[in-house]
């Protein structure tokens, strides 16, 4: 729930596009969210929410249970697309090279993130302070007009340039914002093809975009715990619904706001808080609408999580729906296959650090022994640094059996799930020909009673 990189900062990166390149944003899936008007930071609301995260259930622990955002609130308070193909990828264990190539920024060696100065920089995000007596509509201004000069005016290589970098700050410091100041590459190999790419990424599950993009989390809050008091609805009727809400203002201490929302926020909850909200101006909704109200599972970038979105129906006792997805066994081998993939990737650069360490023991065991003195020039007795390299030989050697053993882990669980999508295979054809011959016997004894009921007819009209 960090603002570091604000809404306002990454808001002026898109307003200072050309009319091409916020056409190409809005491919992406990503136009509803930036027509979203600018919020201020609520840090007493986003405190006292974070307060009741319950790490082990990927949910908000109150006191009537468990809440958790759905899928229907980010599509309906964000404008998200969540239908079609799930975004998916490798984990790569560095993405020094990949992050060279694809943004022209420098990443350290053995190093997958890149600092976020340098990252707005290359934007034009100069002087991201406030002056003095600034409004916000001059601060955006001003900011806006300096990064335009840094920007390419038409298509080419730098305009493709520039719009990795925009995606990347966007997605890597607010909608999945992790902790320190620099932003991970892990989403980098989605923009390596930017002509292939948006509609993959325009199918995102944006489930946790609480991580970073606060106008979320404190309009959630807003419908779903209407008791806090924290948002105006200044703007009814407009669309996606975080255009129509301000965060109010308080200008109270804030602990004594958290002490009031600590009171506030154990009222009962507004479970559904889009009843007689209509579909008009949001085409978003109609193909997103299958997927309101079920249990999804989030496979995205290494990571398979649960999301819980029944956790409040089972605290309250509520009656759950019957219908649920179906297991696509396809999807799970898939997803499977992928995290081998970059275990054994994992495995192999955790390999080849070890052969590294172990040349620069043997290396300096050589030098003692031939009275050599590199070492001493380093800095360092030798045998103070050769007790550090077997330290750090026998790490990389811990670390590369631990993903051996993974390595074996997943492959015999990618061997089992084949074996049970065989076994289902199977016992699906089993089941359509136990079907297709109850069918043939069911036709046979119509046919029979069809039969039966004609000879009798004709043997009681033969007899009268």
């Amino acid at each position: 729930m960090r603002a570091r990189v604000s809404w306002t900062l990454v808001l002026d990166g898109f307003l200072a596009f050309t009319p091409f390149q916020r056409e190409r944003v809005e491919e992406v899936g990503f136009g509803e969210i930036f027509r979203i008007e600018r919020m201020r930071v609520d840090p007493a609301l986003t405190q006292a929410l974070r307060s009741r995260w319950d790490a082990e259930a990927s949910a908000f622990a109150f006191p009537w249970g468990h809440m958790i955002p759905s899928l229907e609130d980010v599509s309906r308070i964000t404008g998200h697309r969540v239908h079609e193909r799930a975004v998916s990828g490798y984990t790569y264990p560095c993405y020094h090279d990949l992050a060279e190539r694809l943004l022209d920024l420098p990443v350290e060696r053995r190093s997958s993130l890149v600092p976020r100065v340098a990252l707005q920089e290359s934007l034009g995000l100069y002087e991201a302070g406030k002056n003095v007596g600034e409004s916000e509509d001059e601060y955006l201004m001003r900011l806006a007009r300096v990064s335009q000069r840094e920007l390419a005016s038409e298509p080419g290589l730098q305009a493709d340039l520039d719009l990795r970098r925009f995606l990347i700050l966007f997605l890597g410091r607010l909608l999945f914002a992790t902790r320190g100041d620099a932003v991970h590459c892990r989403f980098l190999p989605l923009l390596e093809d930017l002509a292939h790419q948006f509609d993959d990424l325009s199918a995102s599950e944006r489930q946790t975009s609480t991580s970073g993009f606060y106008p979320f989390l404190q309009v959630w809050a807003y419908l779903h715990l209407p008791a806090l008091g924290r948002g105006d609805l200044t703007r009814p009727g407009l669309v996606p619904i975080a255009r129509r809400w301000d965060s109010r203002r308080d200008t109270r201490h804030l602990a004594y706001q958290l002490e009031r929302l600590q009171e506030a926020i154990n009222c009962y909850p507004y479970l559904d808080p889009y009843l007689g909200e209509g579909d008009e101006g949001q085409p978003w909704l109609a193909q997103a609408r299958p997927y309101f109200g079920r249990t999804v599972w989030l496979h995205a970038l290494n990571l398979v999580l649960p999301l819980n979105l029944f956790l409040t129906q089972h605290s309250l006792g509520l009656r759950r729906s019957v219908v649920e997805f179906p297991v696509d066994v396809t999807c799970e081998i898939a997803s499977l296959r992928a995290l081998l993939q970059s275990t054994v990737q994992d495995r192999e650069a955790a390999q080849r650090q070890t052969v590294e360490l172990w040349s620069e023991l043997e290396r300096v065991r050589g030098s003692r022994a031939g009275g050599a003195s590199s070492s001493r020039s380093a800095g360092g007795s030798p045998s103070l640094l050769e007790a550090r390299l077997v330290g750090a030989v026998l790490r990389a050697e811990e670390a590369q059996r631990h993903l051996e053993e993974r390595e074996r882990d997943l492959q015999l669980t990618t061997e089992h799930a084949m074996e049970l999508q065989g076994e289902r295979d199977w016992f699906r054809r089993e089941a359509q020909a136990t079907w297709s011959e109850r069918d043939q016997l069911r036709v046979r004894a119509e046919a029979a009673e069809a039969q039966i009921g004609f000879y009798w007819g004709y043997n009681r009209k033969k007899a009268t």
